[in-house]
């Protein structure tokens, strides 16, 4: 080949060798673009699905879960027999909705929710003067003016449970205004009758809402737990108010005795309480003491009443009754203190039947056993005044 023809193939090659040079970058950039573009599509896709998560996420709540006594701080170590299904740190809507769910805590909210609930009933029914529902839960029944006076306590002890009342349905609307009007002609105040009712719901709601928001936080644990023996205090208080007024209502001594006794003892405990040292698990047998003493006051006045009203046939079944609730709260302290039976068996009554909760119940049936007391003193005293307070 010769030079000038070894040149002109050189010449014809090399355009030919710039073409594909520029068809090969052409290609590498598309295949780029077309990397980018996928690359930023599926980046696009990542980020969605982590927007889609979060939102999911916000939509559904967070479920809060149960811890065992070991991990709990130290505010809430309370009870070292109780092991597990303890919740701490809880945000105040997961507490509320607590309620319905199975933890150390659900029956002591529930037992005291319930006993507000039936008191806060028995209210109504009685502003509203409807003896045959005030008179559900057959303790005692309560005849009103219009009907001959019947001795229903009697009848509870010997196991009758029906009464002579006139039946609702049967009574008109004149009767009605009658009958209330013939309390009211009797002379009786029922304030003392609804300050003890008042202060009964007032222990039972703040229990609940202690034992139901005490897992919040340090500062409002402490806030319940004062606003609960607060309650408890209240509850001692006003149940002394009916007894003592009905009993000693010709006698307004006794009456200023007694109830003012009781009060002073009750600030005092109530200020007492409010030290946060107090309140913690350390002085449990200190609180229980100052709950019981004050309750032991009430001998005095029992003791008083009984001889005041020796020949006075109300007074066994006052006395029946009264008695019934000594034992249900002193019982029932009794458990407070011993914290029976979990401590035979650490671990066994986490959830149902320990002692708080067993605790709970028997306050709400002495309360109860004082409601029946106080429904015949006054049924007595609405009947009988002052000169005549031994007559049947």
């Amino acid at each position: 080949m010769s030079p000038m023809e070894g040149g002109a193939l050189a010449k014809k090659r090399k355009p030919t060798t710039t073409m594909d040079h520029q068809t090969s970058s052409s290609s590498a950039s598309v295949d780029n673009n077309y990397f980018n573009v996928s690359h930023n599509h599926v980046t696009d896709n990542n980020k969605n699905k982590k927007k889609k998560k979060k939102k999911r996420n916000k939509a559904k709540p967070k479920r809060y879960s149960l811890m065992s006594y070991w991990e709990l701080p130290e505010y809430m170590k309370d009870n070292e027999f109780i092991l597990n299904y303890y919740r701490a740190n809880w945000p105040l809507p997961q507490a509320l909705f607590s309620v319905f769910r199975w933890h150390n805590e659900t029956l002591n909210v529930w037992t005291h929710l319930i006993g507000f609930v039936l008191f806060l009933g028995l209210t109504m029914v009685n502003l509203l003067r409807v003896p045959q529902v005030a008179d559900l839960l057959g303790f005692f029944a309560r005849s009103t003016p219009i009907s001959a006076v019947t001795n229903v306590s009697r009848n509870f002890i010997s196991g009758i449970m029906t009464t002579n009342l006139i039946e609702l349905k049967q009574m008109t609307s004149q009767e009605m205004e009658i009958a209330a009007a013939g309390h009211e002609m009797g002379g009786v105040a029922y304030w003392p009758f609804y300050v003890f009712l008042g202060g009964s719901m007032f222990c039972l709601f703040s229990s609940s809402i202690c034992h139901l928001f005490s897992c919040h936080s340090h500062p409002l644990n402490l806030l319940l737990l004062r606003i609960d023996y607060a309650g408890i205090t209240m509850m001692i208080i006003t149940s002394f108010f009916p007894p003592i007024y009905y009993i000693f209502q010709c006698d307004p001594r006794w009456q200023f005795i007694y109830l003012g006794g009781i009060t002073i003892m009750g600030v005092f405990t109530i200020i007492t309480l409010l030290s946060p040292k107090l309140s913690s698990g350390k002085f449990r047998t200190f609180r229980a003491l100052l709950f019981a003493s004050m309750g032991l006051f009430g001998i005095v006045p029992a003791v008083h009443a009984s001889i005041v009203n020796w020949g006075n046939p109300r007074r066994n079944a006052t006395l029946v009754y009264e008695a019934a609730m000594a034992f249900f709260y002193l019982t029932g302290t009794g458990f407070y203190i011993t914290r029976i039976p979990e401590r035979w068996r650490p671990g066994w009554f986490d959830i149902a039947g320990h002692s708080h909760q067993i605790f709970h119940v028997l306050v709400v049936l002495g309360a109860l056993a004082h409601y029946a007391a106080i429904l015949v003193m006054l049924d007595w005293r609405s009947t009988f005044g002052c000169d005549n307070n031994n007559t049947t």
